[in-house]
């Protein structure tokens, strides 16, 4: 039996209550504040970058005294040669500037140069640096040759820069060139007191897409504004449960699938296991397993409710495995999506997935984001005032409400 819980902003569904208790974090130890999920690049639409500074700029969670990266070359072919890495607290609220008397560089086994090898991640050494609740860092990387961007996150929603030669430690930077990605980072963790971090596994609508650029309302930020906890935002947009990208022969999607990222279970292991201070999980997935056979995928990748409920058990097996307490949020409705994934087929399969999150206990506790968004006039649709405009993503007023319909205490 299970209880609805009906909340000021939202709906909770309580699940099973035998399950692991997550182990509180140390009081002062090392918590992720910020993260991405890196991807693989399209052969044709892969950048470069040759002797040039990559400005970046992530907004943290939560604060510490203490900073550690995470570079990655996990989809490189080869050796990464990374010349310098240098990490400041960004001057103002927009561009890329630094506040020069927190600029510091970062090593990596005591070396300020170092060359990743192929398939591989690299996590720096901690440095002393006080890191503000809310705030941006900008994190500049010099590569010295020429180096294809293998290892990237697209989908940044925030404008970083490109500069030539070697200026990572420079108070300003002229760009060559602005791009909404992140290369070759993917997380920052400090040194806090605070409790555990939440990682918010999901595809696009977790990822931010269709909110406005530099703004932070995705609805990880919003939401650890909300909560004041640390929050990993580790959607991905196209991300599927079940499948790895695999656009049909000559489509379009060649150019852009690979971006979508490998399957939440594939990626599991390294996009929530392995950050810093975690204590709870949040999935908000299963879309786009409904949507892109037939459309970005090919349709002998359809799958059933039966194939996407299995995946749901198989990360909350995985996430108590790990002492992990872990939370299912319902299906957002998508009827009349300009991208073409609404069939009677596939609501038939959303109700029968939401029923069975709302249902079964499987996962700790189930957050309604079907309920919380959908039009009260035609429940198969988004609410209007939540609506991007696509009829699948939620606009920014939508990310709001996705966060307030989030219990500020999980479990």
């Amino acid at each position: 039996m299970v209880l609805v819980v009906a909340l000021v902003a939202g709906w909770l569904v309580s699940g099973a209550a035998s399950v692991p208790a997550a182990s509180p974090p140390a009081s002062v130890g090392w918590v992720g504040t910020w993260a991405s999920v890196p991807t693989a690049t399209p052969a044709v639409a892969t950048p470069v970058v040759d002797d040039e500074t990559v400005r970046q700029v992530v907004h943290v969670s939560v604060g510490g005294d203490s900073v550690r990266l995470r570079l990655t070359n996990e989809f490189g072919r080869t050796a990464l040669r990374i010349g310098e890495v240098r990490l400041a607290r960004r001057a103002g609220t927009s561009g890329t500037d630094i506040v020069a008397s927190t600029d510091r560089g970062i090593t990596f086994g005591g070396r300020r140069s170092v060359s990743v090898p192929a398939g591989a991640p690299i996590v720096s050494d901690p440095v002393r640096l006080r890191v503000p609740a809310d705030g941006d860092l900008v994190v500049s990387v010099y590569l010295p040759e020429r180096t294809p961007v293998t290892s990237m996150h697209n989908f940044a929603i925030q404008e970083n820069v490109v500069a030539a030669g070697n200026v990572a430690g420079e108070r300003a930077v002229v760009a060559d060139r602005t791009i909404t990605a992140w290369y070759f980072l993917s997380s920052v963790s400090v040194r806090t007191a605070d409790r555990g971090a939440v990682v918010a596994l999901g595809d696009s609508i977790t990822n931010g897409f269709e909110t406005d650029l530099n703004a932070n309302h995705r609805w990880p930020d919003l939401y650890a504004d909300r909560s004041r906890s640390a929050v990993l935002n580790l959607g991905v947009a196209g991300n599927r449960l079940l499948h790895d990208p695999n656009p049909p022969p000559g489509s379009d999607a060649e150019s852009f699938a690979a971006f979508f990222g490998d399957s939440a279970l594939r990626r599991f292991d390294r996009d929530v296991l392995a950050q810093s201070g975690v204590s709870d999980v949040i999935v908000l997935l299963g879309v786009n397993d409904l949507g892109h056979p037939g459309t970005t995928a090919p349709e002998s990748e359809t799958v059933t409710a039966e194939e996407i409920i299995g995946a749901h058990r198989q990360l909350v097996v995985r996430a108590h495995a790990a002492g992990l307490r872990i939370h299912g949020a319902t299906i957002l409705p998508f009827k009349g999506d300009t991208l073409g994934f609404h069939t009677p087929e596939n609501e038939a399969k959303r109700q029968a997935v939401n029923r069975w999150l709302r249902t079964s206990g499987t996962y700790d506790t189930v957050v309604d984001l079907d309920v919380a968004l959908r039009d009260p006039a035609d429940p198969l649709r988004l609410r209007p005032a939540y609506d991007s405009g696509d009829h699948l993503h939620p606009n920014d007023a939508g990310m709001a409400a996705i966060a307030e319909a989030i219990p500020l205490t999980l479990g």
